[in-house]
């Protein structure tokens, strides 16, 4: 199932999108009531895809990010691989939608995106192991860990270069039938290919995480994991747009402004 969250004629609302996607006129975008954790109990309303606009498809608590979890993008910075994630918070005042604007602040001359794969987390847990990690996860979707490259290097810590509002896109829609495994994904920007990995070269998989994270911190549903980028991350400049496909699930797509 896709479950997205959709801006429709008469407000706001979580839904199911059935059909080819790749046909905004053919698919079609069926309401959900409340909200889509457990079995979706549906409204019986439905629209054109094509007649509704793509939010970001939660809104979490929380965002985790995990940083340094593929070997190669940690050695073209010349880091090593921590033994254990490397874990840091983006606030949810960060998230955006498909085809939001990225704003580049002022505080930042180097602004970089980061293609990755998101877990959301379906149902309240803690110390979860791997082993049962997967009954906790609703989906999958799309991320951009957008960083303020500069900043990241100044500061020492990575609150202020991860944590500026709309440095984190998520979309388009949550798939709840996909295998996290190996999984391909790739990042464009303005249509060159800047990544192309596949998430079987993940150090820490999703189970690893969702047990590491939890043995942290309550994760609540709607909560997102950010799993980690691949090499080839880069500058990203006013004007330009970044789209990052994942195997299974889609493409999102972000514009780049000047804030």
């Amino acid at each position: 199932m896709r479950l997205a969250r959709i801006a429709h004629p008469d407000g706001v609302a979580f839904a199911s999108i059935e059909g080819d996607v790749d046909s905004p006129d053919d698919a079609q975008v069926l309401e959900i009531a409340e909200h889509p954790f457990g079995q979706p109990n549906f409204t019986g309303r439905r629209w054109p895809l094509a007649d509704v606009r793509l939010l970001a498809p939660i809104l979490p608590t929380k965002v985790i990010a995990v940083g340094r979890n593929y070997s190669a993008h940690a050695a073209e910075f010349g880091h090593e691989v921590p033994a254990d994630p490397m874990i840091f918070l983006k606030p949810n005042t960060s998230v955006i939608g498909p085809n939001v604007a990225i704003k580049l602040p002022p505080a930042s001359s180097r602004v970089d995106f980061e293609g990755e794969l998101a877990v959301v987390i379906g149902q309240p847990v803690k110390h979860v192991p791997a082993a049962r990690a997967s009954a906790a996860v609703l989906g999958y979707t799309i991320a951009n860990d957008v960083s303020a490259r500069d900043l990241q290097k100044s500061d020492g810590q990575w609150g202020r270069a991860k944590g500026f509002d709309t440095f984190c896109p998520l979309g388009p829609w949550i798939e709840t039938a996909v295998d996290p495994g190996d999984l391909a994904i790739r990042s464009e920007v303005d249509g060159v290919v800047k990544q192309d990995a596949r998430t079987s070269a993940l150090v820490h998989g999703v189970p690893e995480l969702i047990e590491f994270v939890s043995a942290v911190m309550t994760l609540l549903p709607g909560d997102v994991i950010l799993t980690g980028t691949p090499e080839g991350v880069g500058p990203i400049e006013d004007g330009q747009q970044v789209s990052i496909t994942v195997e299974g699930i889609g493409t999102l797509t972000n514009p780049v402004r000047t804030a």
